[in-house]
């Protein structure tokens, strides 16, 4: 979906950015097994060890549903919500880029009624095997010969590097703007990106002139990008009430800048400039009837 009326694309981070929360935390707190996944993260990669805390919590007795539960009951702001909904209604397509999982995120956004409103997805795949385990699996391959994602930069993590999916996202972008705008010399529309975590530098870094990071101030994020800022215009953020207020500001930004770029390309019809010739009975005056 492109929106005709100059409406950015709008990627998400997850935790902390949608949710008030780190949703794997979240779920290993509410089922009583903080401790025993803080041991799992001294030797083993996050996304292994929140499969791992899976794959024990249902050796333990620990069904679907009870992973469910808590998920429902994640702490989301209605700012956040409105944000979404007045985003999309102004034309904005949205979309999740999320190292957390599949799993918790359609469920999350399934129980607020909100998954309809997001075009795609990028996260940690998920599903229940057919022994009712709930298994999470990394993005980007890196277990056993697997290469990995090949990024360099030591703020993503090994099982994804939201840079490389957010490279896809621009080369995609260009592509259909190419296509749709063919000879008349406009750019893509712009994307914004939001984001708390330090694997959020990455997918920042990667936007252009002309796009916007919105990084969560007082978050890894924000110093990294204060530190070393990218090409794109940063626009901070600390409350999901400021998440609303900046994100819609950029959005309202964005469409009027599309509409003075239309009015400025609209070439009037010359044809349309040339006065109809006037009726020549018009120009004459009517006679006069004089009594005798």
């Amino acid at each position: 979906m492109s929106a005709s009326n100059g409406a950015p694309l709008v990627v998400f981070d997850f935790d902390k950015t949608i949710v008030g929360c780190d949703s794997d935390n979240w779920v290993v707190d509410a089922l009583a097994a903080t401790d025993r996944f803080d041991e799992l993260l001294r030797h083993l990669p996050w996304n292994t060890a929140i499969d791992t805390m899976m794959g024990e919590l249902h050796a333990q007795g620990k069904s679907i549903d009870d992973i469910k539960a808590p998920l429902r009951a994640a702490p989301l702001s209605p700012h956040v919500v409105a944000a979404i909904k007045s985003a999309h209604a102004l034309g904005c397509e949205l979309r999740i880029l999320s190292d957390a999982n599949a799993f918790f995120i359609d469920t999350i956004l399934h129980h607020h009624g909100l998954a309809a409103y997001f075009s795609g997805m990028d996260t940690n795949p998920a599903h229940v095997d057919a022994d009712g385990r709930l298994r999470i699996g990394p993005y980007h391959e890196f277990r056993g010969a697997a290469t990995g994602h090949g990024c360099a930069l030591p703020t993503c993590p090994p099982n994804m590097c939201k840079g490389k999916v957010m490279e896809r996202i621009l080369q995609e972008e260009e592509e259909k703007a190419a296509s749709a705008t063919a000879g008349k010399g406009r750019r893509r529309r712009a994307v914004v990106y939001l984001g708390d975590g330090r694997g959020d530098y990455c997918p920042s870094l990667k936007l252009r002139e002309g796009d916007y990071v919105m990084p969560r101030a007082g978050y890894p994020v924000w110093d990294l990008v204060v530190d070393s800022p990218p090409r794109a215009a940063v626009r901070g953020w600390a409350s999901f009430e400021d998440l609303a207020r900046v994100l819609l500001a950029i959005v309202d930004g964005e469409i009027a800048r599309a509409a003075t770029e239309d009015a400025a390309m609209v070439v009037p019809d010359c044809r349309a400039l040339v006065a109809a010739p006037a009726r020549q009975e018009a120009l004459l005056p009517k006679a006069v009837r004089v009594p005798n």
